[in-house]
């Protein structure tokens, strides 16, 4: 049996609350789960693939991510530019998390 009280705890400080605030965001598990799925992505294929998000949100959502140091932004030195977007170690770490979730969802999912 549990004897903690709520009264002595703080959910900001749990490592729960830590991973929610590096993951919680609109598309924030949509581009993760992207480059779980596909590696090694462009940033207009996974506009496309998402859908429904602008280049301004997509762009700072990546920024974010990178910042958080869960992606890798890798920008080649060419004309026209490209730059590709993949998982760091770290980001990999919530491989697992990302499989509960897609599991879960195939197995509650509603007809």
């Amino acid at each position: 049996m549990n004897n903690r009280c709520i009264a002595n705890e703080c959910l900001g400080t749990t490592g729960f609350s830590y991973t929610l605030s590096l993951i919680n965001g609109k598309y924030k598990m949509m581009i993760l789960y992207t480059l779980t799925e596909f590696g090694v992505v462009r940033f207009n294929e996974m506009k496309k693939y998402i859908g429904g998000i602008s280049y301004k949100t997509l762009s700072a959502t990546l920024k974010e991510l990178e910042t958080d140091r869960l992606v890798h932004r890798e920008e080649y030195p060419q004309i026209p530019p490209k730059v590709e977007y993949s998982l760091t170690e770290r980001g990999r770490s919530l491989v697992p998390i990302l499989d509960a979730m897609c599991e879960w969802g195939h197995r509650n999912r509603l007809p």
